[in-house]
């Protein structure tokens, strides 16, 4: 295999990887690390604190979002043109920050490959169709992507199966593991849980304060329904293994979903809403159930204990592992090279 140099540049929102939440940080540290596994020379772009095995090169001390009085786009600006600027001494750039590095791609001769995480809205899609037939478009789902783009390839994002333990058995709680938002359904899953008289366990970072104290803070009584804030690995690991299932009633477009892959690396099954990758991520009455509404997903509950947890974890270590994700990566390289 040819030793490829290669630069990760990540976002810089969160620290990577993240302590806590940070999706984009957790993908392209687990990407930037098994690259070194591989053995490519990696230099990960990314906040100082960030911890990889990879060579860190870096302006921006800590993430903008856990550090008081950041200014986002200033940081931003820093942030890419310090990679931009040391472009020529690597065979590709790796492009883990959404839209705006691409204003810089025909300013490089470097190749760069962007993963499109999302797109937040239309308004953003403008500028990935300016660079369309220059640049290099991964999609992180085959229903995430955009008809008006030119893709080079699909590679589902990869998860670090040693951080997620499994368990053959569960406890009895259902475990709502994501941002508090309506677009990830955090009411629905409390309707759930309180319709089949079963514990409901919400993890995560409340991105939509109105949303939680008008929806959600007056169901928490902290015996059936429990919030217990936004939670780091070791916990992670713990809640999501020892689930009954995870609720991901999503109301949104959803473009990959990585607490799902995680649940089910930890042998948890899924109860999702049938919108964006769910029938892409979950393998249908075997690693969960994909539904049209609040009512299907209630009927689910009792039907859990049908589902096979070892089928549950094997199916995301067949294809959501970061080492499937890593050679993905490196196929697109060797591709544009």
């Amino acid at each position: 295999m040819q030793q490829l140099k290669i630069a990760i540049l990540s976002s810089i929102a969160w620290r990577t990887p993240p302590t806590a939440y940070g999706p984009w940080e957790q993908v392209a540290s687990n990407h930037c690390e098994e690259l070194v596994n591989l053995g490519h020379d990696v230099t990960l772009f990314a906040t100082g604190n960030s911890v990889t095995n990879a060579k860190l090169c870096a302006v921006v001390p800590s993430g903008y979002a856990e550090t008081q009085g950041m200014d986002a786009k200033v940081w931003e600006c820093l942030h890419i043109s310090n990679l931009m600027e040391q472009a020529g001494d690597f065979d590709i750039i790796h492009n883990h920050f959404d839209f705006l590095p691409l204003t810089y791609s025909r300013l490089v001769k470097t190749p760069i490959v962007t993963t499109i995480h999302g797109f937040s809205s239309n308004k953003i899609v403008p500028v990935y169709k300016k660079y369309n037939d220059t640049s290099h478009y991964v999609s992180i789902s085959y229903s995430d992507r955009h008809n008006s783009l030119n893709y080079t390839a699909n590679v589902y994002n990869g998860i670090d199966s040693r951080q997620f333990t499994f368990n053959e058995t569960s406890d009895d709680y259902l475990l709502f593991f994501g941002r508090i938002h309506p677009d990830k359904g955090t009411l629905d899953a409390c309707k759930i849980a309180l319709a089949t008289n079963k514990q409901l366990i919400i993890a995560g970072l409340i991105q939509d304060a109105d949303y939680y104290n008008q929806k959600i803070a007056s169901l928490v009584d902290n015996n059936q329904i429990k919030y217990i804030g936004n939670v780091g690995p070791d916990k992670r690991n713990e809640l999501l293994g020892k689930a009954l299932a995870v609720l991901h009633p999503i109301h949104f477009d959803e473009p990959f979903g990585l607490s799902v892959a995680e649940a089910m690396m930890c042998g948890t099954p899924i109860i999702a809403y049938n919108r964006g990758s769910m029938p892409e991520i979950i393998k249908q009455n075997v690693t969960g159930y994909i539904v049209e509404n609040l009512e299907e997903a209630i009927n689910m509950v009792p039907k859990l204990k049908l589902l096979s947890r070892k089928d549950c974890r094997q199916h995301s270590l067949d294809n959501y592992s970061m080492h499937t994700m890593a050679k993905g990566y490196v196929e697109v390289y060797n591709k544009i090279l």
